[in-house]
């Protein structure tokens, strides 16, 4: 495993990692919230 962070950056690995993972839990929650099924703050 040693071997894999010689060849990557460890703080721009994760911090990719982490921005990626930011991304995508925004994106879920646009999607629920825009689908009248799911959408927690609309009420009904």
């Amino acid at each position: 495993m040693h071997k894999v962070w010689q060849i990557f950056d460890p703080r721009r690995a994760l911090s990719g990692l982490l921005g990626f993972l930011l991304v995508l839990a925004l994106l879920i929650h646009f999607i629920l919230l825009s689908s009248p099924a799911f959408n927690w703050l609309g009420g009904v």
